[in-house]
């Protein structure tokens, strides 16, 4: 597998303070190429039928929430589907280092994307887009449709974070 060999190949030089010296010149000194940011990419887990664990994969990245940088690159971005004005203005405040401002946004929508990605997944996500105007369609079979319960406690998720 690749991912762990360039993990391998990175991790020396995180141990050497997160910077390493390329090429090289006439006076011996090498360009500094600061790697601080650099860490393996997340891989999309899936269960024994080929179906995303949702589950396995939001503990993964609460995991990597305790590693002591600021940022990252890619997400799970079904909510972009519903909230997508509010998703780039997540992205805009951390691009400009609003850092109280981002996370205020950011715990804005952890619940309603914890709701589309892991609790109701794609028939919550269709329900959504409906709710905003948009057309998620019907759900293809094995997929049923959510329950009136199950769409009362998604529109909660929504309401309790002042989205709906």
């Amino acid at each position: 597998m690749l991912v762990p060999r360039v993990w391998s190949s990175v991790r020396p030089g995180l141990s050497r303070g997160l910077s390493r010296t390329v090429g090289s010149r006439a006076s011996g000194e090498g360009k500094k190429v600061d790697i601080s940011g650099i860490y393996p990419p997340v891989t999309t887990p899936f269960t024994a039928t080929a179906e995303v664990n949702y589950g396995k994969l939001e503990e993964n990245l609460h995991k990597l929430g305790t590693f002591p940088f600021k940022g990252a690159v890619g997400g799970v971005c079904a909510l972009a589907n519903v909230l997508g004005a509010q998703v780039c203005q997540l992205e805009r405040l951390c691009l400009t280092g609003q850092w109280e401002d981002a996370q205020k946004l950011q715990h804005r929508l952890i619940e309603p994307n914890s709701a589309v990605t892991r609790r109701f997944g794609i028939p919550g996500l269709k329900k959504t887009m409906e709710w905003f105007g948009y057309y998620g369609g019907p759900c293809r079979a094995p997929l049923q449709e959510l329950s009136p319960m199950e769409e009362e406690a998604l529109r909660m998720d929504f309401t309790n974070n002042g989205w709906l």
